[in-house]
């Protein structure tokens, strides 16, 4: 399987790095990168071939993932349409809606659009995607074998979950952070020193993610094994409900989910005349 990246930024990388891991040759692999920073550190960490702009041999892989800014790739969906001859093309570009990019490419219809997570730079993604009826049952495998390369991954039937993905996957990372940021003040001014704090409150939590996804159990059971009566656990707890913590978080993610349809839409204008 060859693979030609457009841009050459951190996921991009991240992919690279799980293709190579799961045993794909070095050779089978393109990046087109403007910054020659950028491709000299990709050609001298992965051993993958570079271009500065999109050359014939890079658009004649069988898979193009597109890794630029979301605000890039109107541009480079036109760059890329006289190229287009039966490749899979992957979005990795947050917010541009697969039916958007299909347009951009003059009605392309083999194009996958994927919401990946920051975790993929340690193979500990969690990937969304999304396929245009287009799209061939190999070429859905593909992309399974991409995104698998640097974690799980979960097929919508409708784009418009995407928005559910970005909010639950493509934000959360940023929420986990935050509630491992609290904890680890609240340990502090309990009195245990910086170091101590943040030990404690990364393995609590990574060891109560793996218990969650590895014991076969819903989170509410799990919860409920930790919560003695009377104990240091249902006080905590309840101080959580008493100040409605769930419901807030629920409401986060509903206004993140809110604030992806929102920016699919304006990012879907990228083709049309500004308004005078």
């Amino acid at each position: 399987m060859d693979i030609t990246f457009i841009g050459g930024g951190n996921m991009a990388g991240a992919l690279i790095a799980g293709l190579l891991k799961k045993g794909l040759a070095a050779g089978s692999l393109r990046v087109v990168e403007l910054s020659a920073q950028a491709r000299e550190y990709l050609e001298q960490t992965y051993g993958v071939a570079t271009y500065p702009d999109l050359a014939a041999d890079a658009a004649a892989a069988g898979a193009i993932v597109l890794a630029v800014k979301p605000q890039q790739l109107f541009a480079v969906a036109e760059r890329l349409r006289p190229w287009l001859r039966g490749q899979l093309v992957i979005s990795i570009a947050a917010g541009v809606r697969a039916s958007d990019l299909s347009r951009w490419l003059g009605g392309y219809g083999a194009v996958v659009r994927v919401m990946p997570n920051t975790p993929a730079m340690v193979l500990s993604g969690m990937s969304g995607l999304f396929a245009l009826p287009g799209v061939s049952a190999g070429q859905r495998q593909q992309a399974d074998t991409i995104l698998g390369a640097v974690g799980t991954t979960l097929w919508l039937e409708e784009e418009a979950q995407m928005d559910a993905v970005t909010a639950v996957a493509g934000s959360g990372p940023a929420y986990v952070f935050y509630f491992i940021e609290a904890l680890e003040e609240a340990a502090i001014t309990l009195g245990l020193s910086a170091a101590q704090a943040r030990r404690l409150s990364l393995e609590t939590f990574l060891g109560a993610s793996r218990l969650a996804s590895q014991g076969g159990e819903d989170v509410a059971t799990l919860r409920a094994r930790v919560t003695s009566k009377g104990g240091t656990t249902e006080r905590a707890l309840q101080a959580l409900e008493d100040t409605g913590v769930k419901r807030q978080i629920v409401a986060a993610v509903r206004a993140a989910a809110e604030r992806s349809r929102e920016l699919g839409e304006a990012l879907g204008k990228a083709d049309q005349p500004p308004k005078r």
